[in-house]
């Protein structure tokens, strides 16, 4: 297993096949699901095919393309959906065009949020923004519409471990809704009230000063579930919770054994 050092390095380090069989969830003719850790990139990069999710398992399964369906952020945890045909590609992406895809999160978020809220501004790009991938809740003609629910599960005082399910899809909404409500997630770089700590990151990788200004080294936010409704019947998976993201609950004492319900066909969970 990679070591947590991996997290303060500004270029994801490259994959090797036997973590990528450590991270299966679901391996079938159809697809292949992840629980991606928090430093892997899913895009190809300039790195080579091992530096990329994407390109490691095109690698590794000798496959001529991989469709990935269901991506994420580098620094965001949990599930990546691939699918291996074109035809499973095909039903997924419906299911996604139809919002007939639920998924739900884990994220630790700063401050103590004691009551389930939605959020529902719209999201846009930040013009203003020295970090270029920076979006902000933006004026309905100027930003695209977003939902997010945060149910809070447990809180320490100073950090709350909420579970979150957005209803639309847009870039980095989860975060950028949970700043604007004045909780933004735990380490994060852009949204966090430092933008700066984010192209100092790229720039030169974890450092001291960002120690002292953020709480942990990576966004602490994990796909935790996600289901696809398809025509045959909806389809669920899940994956525990990041290690590294375990071990900031352990610091934080937050309680991992708590049961999630909610939205998948009333089923419960543990973390």
């Amino acid at each position: 297993m990679p070591a947590p050092s991996l997290l303060l390095a500004s270029e994801a380090a490259l994959i090797q096949p036997e973590w990528l069989e450590e991270w299966i969830v679901l391996d079938d003719d159809e697809v292949l699901v992840l629980n991606k850790p928090g430093w892997v990139v899913c895009h190809p990069s300039k790195n080579g095919p091992w530096s990329s999710l994407v390109g490691a398992v095109k690698e590794w399964r000798a496959l001529k393309r991989v469709h990935l369906v269901a991506r994420l952020d580098r620094e965001t945890s949990g599930l990546v959906v691939l699918a291996k045909h074109r035809l499973a590609a095909r039903n997924l992406q419906m299911a996604l065009e139809a919002r007939s895809v639920t998924k739900r999160y884990l994220a630790f978020l700063e401050g103590v949020m004691t009551d389930p809220v939605t959020v529902d501004e719209p999201i846009g790009r930040d013009p203003f923004a020295e970090v270029a991938v920076m979006q902000m809740v933006r004026p309905e003609r100027r930003g695209q519409s977003a939902v997010t629910h945060y149910q809070p599960l447990a809180n320490n005082g100073r950090l709350t471990l909420a579970l979150v399910t957005p209803h639309t899809g847009r870039k980095h909404q989860i975060r950028v809704h949970a700043a604007w409500l004045g909780h933004p997630v735990v380490g994060d770089k852009i949204y966090g009230g430092h933008p700066e700590a984010y192209l100092e990151f790229i720039r030169h990788g974890w450092t001291g000063e960002m120690s002292r200004q953020l709480r942990w080294p990576r966004q602490a936010l994990h796909a935790f579930e996600v289901t696809f409704n398809l025509e045959d019947g909806p389809r669920t998976w899940q994956a525990p919770l990041a290690p590294d993201l375990q071990d900031l609950a352990k610091i934080e004492h937050l309680p991992l054994d708590l049961p999630v319900s909610g939205s998948v066909e009333g089923r419960t969970a543990d973390l």
